[in-house]
């Protein structure tokens, strides 16, 4: 399984190549990101691997950087087409699944899906 990880950073220029830097030199891949900011802070999120979730921990820690969150995920294949959004989140609404937070991951057809229900989000799309 994979871990999105909630990072708060200062909203100035810089922070997002730290928290870049500081992750590639623990060699923490990391595998998507959605990033946003507003008053004064940026909130990141990370998607990287189960093992590389206490390493890139440890690195945060080191450079004071916050982890607001740790919290398992799924990463779910979808099609390049359109409608496909819709029929994933119909598929865990009929399921009583409420969707956290969804990002893509890099290079595309992959959905993060953050919810506090993961084991019926699971069977839900299987």
């Amino acid at each position: 399984m994979s871990r999105d990880l909630t990072i708060i950073l200062d909203d100035r220029p810089g922070e997002l190549a730290k928290l870049g830097e500081v992750t590639g030199e623990a060699g923490v891949n990391l595998r998507g990101l959605a990033a946003f900011t507003g008053e004064g802070r940026g909130v990141v999120h990370v998607l990287v691997d189960d093992e590389d979730a206490p390493r890139c921990h440890k690195a945060l820690a080191g450079a004071h950087m916050g982890i607001a969150d740790d919290r398992p995920v799924l990463v779910i294949d979808i099609e390049d087409r359109p409608g496909t959004l819709g029929e994933l989140a119909r598929l865990l609404a009929e399921a009583n699944v409420n969707i956290d937070l969804a990002y893509t991951v890099f290079g595309g057809r992959k959905i993060v899906i953050a919810t506090d229900d993961v084991e019926s989000a699971r069977a839900a799309l299987s």
